[in-house]
């Protein structure tokens, strides 16, 4: 068998004539093979800061100058900014309400009967505007006292006297 040096740390090695026929056998070893390849950079993550390596395509490509570990990273970085009207589909929002609340934090609890079930809360708008969309104006409410408040005035004054209590 012939006897090669290696083209990156010049260390002697033995090559099979086949390999070197077939235009192989230039290096010793796969670390010496991707050693002098890598062009790119390893940078960190911009929402959990995990290290990762970048091509050269991929820092050069990048449309908002973020870099990301992973698919899920970034699709969580993108759900938080394009969201509303920066998002492609936005129509008008008129029926964004319950993300609007999902988003501020709101807990899930009825205001007046105290109710934690979520399979039972509806969100109500407190000026009766389904266009006003302003966390101020939405509250979670029982299905039960959803109807109440609409259609009796002492569940409705129950209501805005909790809603100025807070």
């Amino acid at each position: 068998m012939p006897i090669v040096k290696c083209r990156i740390c010049r260390s002697k090695f033995y090559a099979k004539p086949f390999w070197l026929k077939r235009g192989f056998g230039t290096y010793c070893s796969a670390k010496c093979q991707h050693t002098g390849q890598r062009t790119g950079r390893i940078v960190k993550c911009f929402l959990c800061g995990t290290e990762s390596y970048k091509t050269k395509k991929a820092l050069t490509h990048s449309k908002s100058g973020k870099f990301f570990c992973s698919k899920s990273c970034q699709t969580k970085w993108r759900n938080s900014i394009f969201i509303g009207e920066k998002h492609a589909n936005w129509r008008s929002g008129r029926f964004a309400y319950k993300t609007v609340l999902t988003r501020a934090n709101v807990k899930k609890i009825c205001k007046l009967c105290g109710t934690k079930d979520a399979r039972v809360l509806a969100i109500h708008h407190v000026d009766l505007n389904h266009f006003n969309n302003k966390i101020a104006n939405l509250v979670w409410l029982c299905h039960n006292c959803h109807v109440l408040v609409h259609h009796y005035n002492k569940e409705k004054e129950a209501l805005f006297s909790k809603i100025k209590a807070v």
